[in-house]
């Protein structure tokens, strides 16, 4: 965020929030008010039915983060794929890797795109892991629905391939078959590390924030992983509702 052309970072949100707040009831100004409970219509065109896309590339909490701000995304979700066990779960996947649901409108964003997207948001040529998170749950994978898909991803790995020269591109290419919901806790990991944001969207109840269009984006937002416009966008917006003392964000 920025204050008067310096750039504040994430994990001092929080402080600077509250010490907005403190001085605005100090000088008995209007109030930021904070509602119980605001519904959000998730928007769609009812005319464009929307396409799902699921990857894997490491953890789904920084996964999920990744597309949710993306224009054309209407809802993310985390959850397992690739795997055999009938009903994986965090602490029991089986052989299922972590990974994200996407559900986008393919007017304003395609497959191919979105295929960028996973390449340049980790390291395809690490086995088995990302970062410091090691195991085969985090493997990385295209899952694809038909054969358009199969040729896509076959050809974007192919250009990965070419580009990393000597290592060797890790990521599998699978037919998708089942994708599990992870729990509850883990949808929006990183928003809901920022418990001001959820309040600017009107503490919504569990099942509309997994649903969320908004949440989606800002969960990318809260993670630092939305492009720089839309990370400029989402700021401005926040610094409004300050300025003006009202809380609702309904949409970025």
């Amino acid at each position: 965020m920025t204050f008067s052309g310096r750039h504040v970072s994430l994990p001092y949100l929080r402080i600077i929030y509250s010490v907005v707040l403190i001085i605005l009831t100090a000088e008995k100004a209007v109030s930021i008010r904070f509602p119980d409970q605001i519904s959000e219509n998730v928007k769609a065109s009812s005319n464009q039915p929307l396409k799902t896309a699921v990857f894997a590339l490491g953890s789904f909490w920084r996964s999920e983060a990744v597309f949710g701000c993306l224009d054309g995304v209407v809802r993310t979700t985390a959850g397992y794929a690739g795997g055999s066990k009938a009903n994986p779960e965090y602490r029991s996947w089986g052989d299922h890797a972590e990974s994200v649901q996407i559900e986008y409108n393919p007017r304003l964003i395609t497959f191919r795109q979105l295929l960028e997207v996973f390449w340049s948001s980790h390291d395809s040529r690490q086995v088995f892991g990302q970062g410091p998170d090691v195991g085969n749950q985090y493997r990385s994978i295209i899952f694809t629905n038909g054969t358009e898909e199969l040729r896509l991803a076959a050809v974007s790995k192919d250009r990965e391939q070419t580009a990393s020269k000597s290592s060797i591109v890790t990521t599998q290419i699978q037919q998708l078959g089942k994708f599990c919901p992870a729990e509850p806790e883990h949808q929006k990991f990183e928003l809901k590390r920022n418990p001001f944001l959820l309040q600017l969207m009107g503490n919504l109840p569990e099942d509309e924030l997994e649903k969320s269009t908004l949440a989606a984006k800002l969960n990318g937002f809260a993670a630092e992983l939305c492009p720089p416009k839309v990370q400029q966008q989402i700021n401005a917006r926040i610094e409004e509702i300050i300025r003006k003392g009202w809380p609702i964000l309904r949409e970025v």
